[in-house]
Protein backbone atom coordinates (compact mmCIF):
# COMPACT_ATOMS: atom_id res chain seq x y z
CA UNK A 1 0.00 0.00 0.00
CA UNK A 2 1.22 2.97 -0.34
CA UNK A 3 0.12 6.79 -1.54
CA UNK A 4 1.87 9.52 -2.85
CA UNK A 5 1.77 13.70 -3.03
CA UNK A 6 3.67 15.56 -6.02
CA UNK A 7 6.86 16.02 -5.00
CA UNK A 8 7.87 19.66 -3.98
CA UNK A 9 10.96 22.01 -5.64
CA UNK A 10 12.68 21.95 -2.15
CA UNK A 11 14.82 18.93 -1.70
CA UNK A 12 16.15 17.21 0.97
CA UNK A 13 15.26 17.63 3.97
CA UNK A 14 17.21 18.32 7.53
CA UNK A 15 17.27 15.48 10.21
CA UNK A 16 14.84 18.15 12.61
CA UNK A 17 12.33 18.14 9.83
CA UNK A 18 12.33 14.01 9.61
CA UNK A 19 12.45 14.36 12.95
CA UNK A 20 9.73 16.36 13.15
CA UNK A 21 7.81 14.46 10.38
CA UNK A 22 8.25 11.36 12.64
CA UNK A 23 6.73 12.71 15.46
CA UNK A 24 3.47 13.64 13.51
CA UNK A 25 3.38 9.91 12.19
CA UNK A 26 3.62 8.39 15.86
CA UNK A 27 0.93 10.63 16.92
CA UNK A 28 -1.13 9.75 13.75
CA UNK A 29 -0.84 6.18 14.66
CA UNK A 30 -2.08 6.32 17.71
CA UNK A 31 -5.61 7.44 16.56
CA UNK A 32 -5.51 4.05 14.49
CA UNK A 33 -7.32 1.26 16.75
CA UNK A 34 -6.71 -2.74 16.23
CA UNK A 35 -10.55 -3.44 16.19
CA UNK A 36 -10.23 -6.59 18.45
CA UNK A 37 -7.94 -4.57 21.05
CA UNK A 38 -8.99 -0.75 21.93
CA UNK A 39 -5.54 0.54 22.36
CA UNK A 40 -3.85 2.02 19.46
CA UNK A 41 -0.89 0.19 17.37
CA UNK A 42 1.53 2.64 18.69
CA UNK A 43 0.41 1.53 22.18
CA UNK A 44 0.11 -1.79 21.64
CA UNK A 45 3.88 -2.17 20.06
CA UNK A 46 2.41 -3.04 16.17
CA UNK A 47 4.87 -0.26 14.55
CA UNK A 48 8.42 -2.19 13.43
CA UNK A 49 10.12 0.97 12.31
CA UNK A 50 9.28 4.57 10.48
CA UNK A 51 11.81 5.71 8.08
CA UNK A 52 11.75 9.21 6.59
CA UNK A 53 13.94 9.42 3.38
CA UNK A 54 15.27 12.76 2.47
CA UNK A 55 12.45 13.68 0.02
CA UNK A 56 9.79 13.23 2.95
CA UNK A 57 8.49 9.69 1.85
CA UNK A 58 7.17 8.01 4.87
CA UNK A 59 8.09 3.68 5.50
CA UNK A 60 6.34 2.36 7.73
CA UNK A 61 6.67 -1.23 9.04
CA UNK A 62 3.85 -2.88 11.49
CA UNK A 63 3.34 -5.97 13.00
CA UNK A 64 0.18 -7.54 13.96
CA UNK A 65 -0.58 -9.54 17.32
CA UNK A 66 -1.30 -12.84 15.56
CA UNK A 67 -0.70 -14.08 11.33
CA UNK A 68 -3.97 -15.23 11.19
CA UNK A 69 -5.30 -11.62 11.93
CA UNK A 70 -8.08 -11.44 9.41
CA UNK A 71 -8.40 -8.00 9.64
CA UNK A 72 -4.35 -7.13 8.59
CA UNK A 73 -5.11 -5.52 5.57
CA UNK A 74 -7.79 -2.66 6.99
CA UNK A 75 -5.16 -1.76 9.77
CA UNK A 76 -2.70 -1.37 7.65
CA UNK A 77 -4.68 0.62 5.00
CA UNK A 78 -6.45 2.84 8.39
CA UNK A 79 -2.60 3.40 9.14
CA UNK A 80 -1.66 4.51 5.99
CA UNK A 81 -4.32 6.96 5.51
CA UNK A 82 -4.49 8.46 8.66
CA UNK A 83 -0.92 8.93 8.59
CA UNK A 84 -1.69 10.50 4.93
CA UNK A 85 -4.63 12.41 5.98
CA UNK A 86 -2.47 13.87 9.53
CA UNK A 87 0.77 14.78 8.13
CA UNK A 88 0.95 16.69 5.52
CA UNK A 89 4.86 17.20 5.64
CA UNK A 90 4.57 13.37 4.33
CA UNK A 91 5.12 13.24 0.09
CA UNK A 92 4.23 9.44 0.37
CA UNK A 93 3.43 7.11 2.70
CA UNK A 94 3.72 3.38 2.62
CA UNK A 95 2.85 0.64 5.07
CA UNK A 96 3.89 -2.62 5.27
CA UNK A 97 3.55 -5.83 7.35
CA UNK A 98 5.95 -7.67 8.51
CA UNK A 99 6.00 -10.92 9.76
CA UNK A 100 9.91 -11.05 10.81
CA UNK A 101 8.88 -11.93 14.09
CA UNK A 102 6.27 -12.38 16.39
CA UNK A 103 4.46 -10.24 18.33
CA UNK A 104 4.68 -10.68 22.22
CA UNK A 105 2.82 -8.14 24.95
CA UNK A 106 6.51 -7.20 25.98
CA UNK A 107 5.86 -4.41 23.08
CA UNK A 108 3.22 -2.96 24.60
CA UNK A 109 3.93 0.78 25.64
CA UNK A 110 3.82 1.79 29.39
CA UNK A 111 0.70 3.98 28.22
CA UNK A 112 -0.65 0.75 26.20
CA UNK A 113 -0.25 -1.35 29.63
CA UNK A 114 -1.89 1.36 31.86
CA UNK A 115 -4.74 1.30 28.73
CA UNK A 116 -5.11 -2.71 29.29
CA UNK A 117 -5.46 -2.54 33.36
CA UNK A 118 -8.56 -0.64 33.11
CA UNK A 119 -9.90 -2.22 29.93
CA UNK A 120 -9.10 -5.74 32.15
CA UNK A 121 -8.83 -4.65 35.54
CA UNK A 122 -5.48 -5.95 35.92
CA UNK A 123 -1.89 -5.79 34.44
CA UNK A 124 -2.41 -8.26 31.31
CA UNK A 125 1.46 -8.00 30.13
CA UNK A 126 2.44 -8.73 33.83
CA UNK A 127 0.27 -11.81 33.62
CA UNK A 128 1.58 -13.15 30.26
CA UNK A 129 5.38 -12.90 31.30
CA UNK A 130 4.62 -14.44 34.60
CA UNK A 131 2.70 -17.44 32.60
CA UNK A 132 5.27 -17.45 29.92
CA UNK A 133 8.01 -17.45 32.32
CA UNK A 134 6.12 -20.38 34.02
CA UNK A 135 6.02 -22.19 31.33
CA UNK A 136 9.46 -21.76 30.29
CA UNK A 137 10.13 -23.73 33.76
CA UNK A 138 11.06 -20.87 35.55
CA UNK A 139 8.34 -20.38 38.25
CA UNK A 140 5.18 -20.72 39.24
CA UNK A 141 3.35 -17.17 37.69
CA UNK A 142 1.50 -15.27 38.82
CA UNK A 143 -1.69 -15.18 41.47
CA UNK A 144 -4.10 -14.32 38.68
CA UNK A 145 -2.50 -17.33 35.87
CA UNK A 146 -2.42 -19.92 38.78
CA UNK A 147 -5.93 -19.21 39.53
CA UNK A 148 -7.32 -19.36 35.77
CA UNK A 149 -5.55 -22.26 35.15
CA UNK A 150 -7.07 -24.19 37.61
CA UNK A 151 -10.04 -26.63 37.29
CA UNK A 152 -12.94 -25.55 37.72
CA UNK A 153 -14.73 -27.32 40.60
CA UNK A 154 -18.42 -28.33 40.42
CA UNK A 155 -20.22 -27.96 43.77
Amino acid sequence: MSAARSVSEEMGLTQEQKEEIRRKVIEALKEVYDPEIPVNVWDLGLIEEISVNDEGYVDIKMMLTAIGCPVSATIAYMAEATVWDKVKEAKGVNVEVVWDHPWSPDRVTPEGREQLKVIYGYDIVEDWKAAYQYQQGGGAGSAQSRARSKPISAA
